[in-house]
């Protein structure tokens, strides 16, 4: 199943609502995931080197630490939806982005490696998600003490990387 309608409000936390929102009622959710690919890289592509550690204000993350969040968020979101999809009902810890950010030093690499990094994520996520069985779109979970389903996690990943892109464009203007 490739087609997941829009999760209902009651199979995720509000803290993602903003991301369930950004992907439209006509949109299908694979698609906008496997078309993330390409405009995500073209994206970062356009962004020189030299800019990797620019921050709008200095208690921002930097734009490496973006691309670096994005790889790590990504993971762990799919790595939910995969423990779900497959009826593992043991609840899962939240995670601390802002201490993920800190640990992956980010400011070390390059945009370019981080940027690839996050492409082979989303390859693995685009081969986890059309791949589910029908059944496992609709299963649920608990993460933070919070239900979610695998649809809206596919739901909150896409979002979570289209709020990202805002923030570069707006921010960022990289």
């Amino acid at each position: 199943m490739t087609t997941a309608p829009r999760p209902g409000v009651d199979e995720y936390a509000a803290a993602f609502a903003d991301y369930v929102a950004r992907i439209g009622d006509g949109e299908e959710i694979v698609a906008v995931l496997a078309g993330q690919l390409d405009q995500v890289l073209a994206r970062l592509g356009r962004i020189p080197e030299a800019r990797g550690d620019y921050r709008y204000a200095p208690e921002k993350w930097s734009i490496k630490e973006v691309v670096g969040h994005l790889s790590d968020t990504e993971r762990v979101f799919a790595y939910r939806a995969l423990r779900v999809g497959r009826g593992d009902t043991t609840p899962l810890s939240s995670f601390d982005d802002q201490a993920y950010v800190a640990e992956a030093q980010a400011g070390a690499r390059t945009l370019a490696g981080l940027a690839a990094e996050w492409g082979d994520v989303r390859r693995a996520t685009l081969a986890l998600f059309p791949n589910l069985p029908p059944a496992a779109w609709h299963r649920r979970g608990i993460v933070g003490d919070h239900p979610i389903s695998v649809r809206a996690l596919a739901y909150v990943i896409a979002g979570h990387v289209r709020h990202h892109l805002e923030v570069l464009e707006a921010r960022y203007q990289g």
